[in-house]
């Protein structure tokens, strides 16, 4: 979807006759164009927070959810808001939005956007995104012109509010999305200026993938009686993603990632970084390496970021390197590794970012480099997911681990934790890289004293890490 899809109102075209066969999602009490919208995007069966809330939400509840990044969230709230749309007429003489969304970056604002527009393509709804960074004018169109849905930042809707253009007459429904984070951004206080705009009678939403105080606390000042869906614990990791550590010096972090980048198996790969400047640089790093990256952060423009994005999604670009507030925004499939160049600080963020992989049923793996300075992160993780991330130990770098030095200082120290080589939970022992890099990885086994270990059952290992 092109930035200038976004930022004028999208018109969605009207009902076309045509057969709808039956499917799950019709069976959920969907009208015939969101179902047929539904097939067309070649979805069949509901995710479970799919199934589960739609039939409160098309009731009218109040609903709130616990979810992780790629569950089928979107799909969860705007099939039901727009099947509610298209059934009752808009209150005569009631100005702005019939539906407010509410998300924690622009990046997200737009993927809820195409999922309105993807979904309500065979409805007469309009759908628009507000958000900073762009120019305004079309934006204040869209409230001028009372489209039904508007997918907005919290900052540039406050702007908006401020300079008298946004009304909030005809709110309906209200969709907080990602309410942690706009918590860790700082956006509690402007989202009560917001819910102070707007009509007290509506139906609410919140969905969450932590449930911290103050965001529980901000649930039950919003939620009248809701319903309350959890897919999964809020602190569990996906079932299909393959967990790794490789523990490696801090120095040594970029000299790895372009030997675990020559596995061919890594065709679309996201890189977490702590700093926008620390993406800068692994991004230029693999340029010159001849690895296609990109880089994607908050102090880039709006058509540097969408293009970052159309160019992975597309192929084009192996691998995106993000931070983490401009990653929550990214949904693209079929991405096959996330490694994380720096282990978080903050144990849920860890699970955020590993969600990005083995979506829609797929399996992924998440690679995680970690520095002699990062082990107690390491082992705050290890304690939220309540299991071992397992050690890779044969990589070609893992002799300067031990004491943050190179592998060029350091000597014949080996870098797995607690001294269990290349043990993790349920003991299965990472098999010797099967791809290229595997010789300078064999060179180093060959010159310990000790065996070499048994492989690791097929499947259970990547290629690479």
């Amino acid at each position: 979807m092109s930035i200038d899809s976004v930022l004028v109102p999208a018109s969605i075209p009207a009902p076309v006759p045509a057969p709808v066969p039956a499917s799950p999602f019709s069976s959920l009490g969907l009208s015939a164009p969101l179902s047929r919208a539904v097939a067309a995007a070649g979805y069949e069966t509901p995710t479970p927070i799919q199934a589960q809330s739609i039939p409160h939400l098309l009731a009218g509840h109040d609903l709130l959810g616990c979810a992780q990044t790629g569950t089928g969230k979107t799909a969860a709230f705007a099939l039901p808001i727009l099947e509610r749309l298209a059934r009752q007429p808009r209150a005569a003489g009631r100005r702005g939005p019939r539906a407010l969304v509410l998300a924690p970056t622009r990046e997200l604002a737009l993927q809820i956007l195409e999922g309105f527009e993807t979904y309500g393509r065979f409805l007469p709804i309009k759908a628009a995104a507000v958000f900073g960074g762009v120019g305004q004018g079309p934006q204040v169109e869209a409230f001028r012109r009372d489209v039904d849905v508007i997918v907005a930042t919290p900052g540039r809707l406050i702007d908006l509010m401020g300079q008298g253009v946004a009304r909030f007459e005809a709110v309906e429904v209200l969709v907080l999305d990602e309410a942690d984070r706009m918590l860790d951004m700082g956006f509690i206080e402007p989202i009560r200026r917001i819910l102070g705009g707007l009509p007290r009678r509506r139906q609410n939403l919140m969905f969450s993938a932590t449930m911290p105080p103050e965001i529980a606390r901000l649930a039950d000042s919003i939620l009248v009686n809701p319903v309350r869906v959890a897919v999964a614990p809020a602190a569990t990791t996906a079932d299909k993603v393959a967990q790794w550590v490789l523990h490696v010096a801090s120095g040594d972090k970029r000299a790895l990632l372009g030997e675990v980048l020559r596995d061919p198996t890594m065709t679309r790969v996201l890189v977490f970084t702590r700093t926008k400047h620390g993406a800068n640089r692994v991004a230029a790093d693999l340029e010159r390496k001849g690895v296609e990256a990109a880089a994607i952060h908050g102090n880039k423009s709006q058509n540097a970021r969408q293009r970052a994005l159309e160019s992975f999604r597309s192929g084009e670009t192996r691998v995106l390197v993000a931070t983490d507030i401009a990653a929550r925004g990214i949904d693209v499939d079929g991405i096959t590794h996330v490694i994380n160049f720096e282990i978080p600080s903050e144990p849920e963020t860890y699970v955020h970012r590993i969600g990005r992989t083995a979506r829609a049923g797929a399996s992924g793996i998440a690679l995680s480099f970690c520095d002699s300075e990062e082990r107690p992160a390491l082992r705050d993780i290890e304690r939220l997911i309540r299991t071992s991330v397992r050690v890779v130990d044969n990589h070609p770098f893992t002799r300067g681990a031990d004491h943050g030095k190179s592998g060029r200082e350091a000597g014949g120290h080996r870098g797995s934790a607690g001294g269990a080589r290349g043990r993790g939970a349920g003991g299965a022992t990472p098999r010797r890289p099967a791809g290229p890099g595997a010789q300078a990885a064999a060179d180093l086994e060959r010159r310990r004293p000790s065996a070499r270990p048994a492989p690791a059952p097929r499947g259970m290992t990547p290629r690479w890490g």
